[in-house]
């Protein structure tokens, strides 16, 4: 699936990141970027059923796990056209967009890494999340040791003041004040060049489940 290859078009692409090249060398990102990504996510069918039934993996080039190449820069200074990354997330049925719980494969040049968590909940799905973590704390708790003790680090923004009607003496103030809650782990390139990464990525997230079926109580998503 992915190689070297994969990454030295990442390289090239960052260096040369306009739409004129990028049409110039489509046929490159297709068989060294798109296909194994894809056939990435079609091996992971079976893993992410087996982790939790409720989230998916879709191989399509549109509308599926693997993320758009294109860059919305319509509000950012960065006006280059494209990521430099490639971005693959396994999310929940029910999900309607990329700030929903889920799996996430980021590959690059300058970092690669696996997450489980949500990124950038919309502001009720946040304030269940709070409300979930002060009403059901213990569950949360034995959720983050879980990640602790898997070499995952919870990540993400933060508030830098208490979130409104939570107390500044909670005892998990750090966490009711996170606008993210994800759970990540860096991994080499070497790692996703090796022909056993999809059973590499079923072992990883198979340990920040209790993570992902915590959010999805809060949400009230099935799981």
């Amino acid at each position: 699936m992915f190689t070297h290859n994969s990454f030295l078009f990442l390289t090239e692409l960052n260096q040369h990141n306009d739409r004129d090249w990028f049409k110039a060398n489509q046929p490159r990102y297709e068989a060294q970027v798109r296909t194994p990504a894809l056939q990435f996510i079609e091996a992971m069918q079976g893993p992410i059923l087996s982790l939790l039934p409720r989230f998916n993996a879709v191989p399509k080039k549109v509308g599926g796990s693997l993320m758009r190449p294109q860059r919305d820069s319509r509000f950012s200074k960065d006006k280059t056209p494209y990521k430099t990354n490639i971005g693959i997330q396994f999310k929940h049925f029910q999900a309607k967009d990329v700030h929903s719980p889920g799996f996430y494969v980021h590959l690059a040049n300058n970092e690669c890494f696996i997450a489980a968590g949500i990124w950038h909940p919309e502001s009720t799905a946040l304030n269940a999340i709070r409300h979930c973590i002060d009403e059901n704390p213990n569950g949360y708790k034995k959720a983050l040791q879980a990640i602790e003790r898997a070499g995952f680090v919870m990540t993400g923004d933060s508030l830098v003041r208490p979130p409104r009607g939570f107390d500044k003496d909670h005892p998990l103030l750090t966490e009711l004040k996170r606008k993210d809650f994800i759970a990540l782990k860096t991994i080499t390139e070497a790692q996703v060049c090796r022909a056993d990464f999809v059973e590499f990525c079923q072992k990883e997230f198979q340990k920040t489940t209790q993570l992902m079926a915590y959010l999805c109580f809060a949400l009230e998503l099935d799981y």
